[in-house]
């Protein structure tokens, strides 16, 4: 069975010998993990400050319970490319460890996403921040984000909605704001 690999791009034209690259090293990703069904990269050129930071490339490879996920950026594509490739492969040998040893206690085995943020087997909280929650409006919020100086979010109780609501600051100097429903 080969794998499927889906390539898509944003602010950034893809040449053919790339698409090639790209091919060879995520269908390669199957050697590893033979439960991959589809491979999904997305290719971005930012603005970013960062030089270092401005080529991302994020591969996403699902299979039966399970979705896996890296992302990396670098100056160039094909350098960040390799670093995702490399990092993929992390996370398939620790799902695989997971997983086996899911299998060996007799437990099955549900839907997992493991991201970015998994890094560490067991996270730990540092600190607990407790603050009073004033009812305002977006653009309240966004004045008391730069007066308070948090420069990538903020958490509000926001007035019109009676709900609470986190402003952050995307990359392009604009906000977004995420307003959480109970499922």
């Amino acid at each position: 069975m080969s794998l499927e690999v889906n390539i898509f791009s944003r602010n950034l034209d893809v040449h053919d010998h790339l698409a090639d690259q790209i091919q060879r090293k995520v269908a390669g990703l199957d050697r590893y993990l033979d439960d991959i069904v589809e491979a999904r990269v997305d290719l971005a050129s930012t603005n970013a400050r960062s030089a270092e930071e401005r080529e991302v490339v994020q591969i996403t490879v699902q299979g039966k319970g399970f979705i896996l996920r890296a992302e990396e950026r670098s100056s160039d594509i094909v350098v960040a490319l390799n670093m995702a490739v490399e990092t993929i492969q992390r996370r398939i040998k620790r799902y695989k460890g997971k997983r086996n040893q899911r299998w060996k206690q007799g437990k099955e085995i549900s839907e997992e996403i493991i991201d970015d943020t998994e890094e560490l087997d067991k996270p730990v909280i540092a600190r607990i921040k407790k603050f009073l929650l004033r009812p305002m409006d977006e653009w309240e919020a966004i004045e008391q984000m730069e007066l308070l100086g948090h420069n990538n979010f903020f958490v509000f109780y926001n007035a019109q909605t009676e709900a609470i609501n986190v402003l952050y600051k995307r990359h392009d100097g604009t906000f977004g704001l995420i307003q959480p429903e109970i499922g």
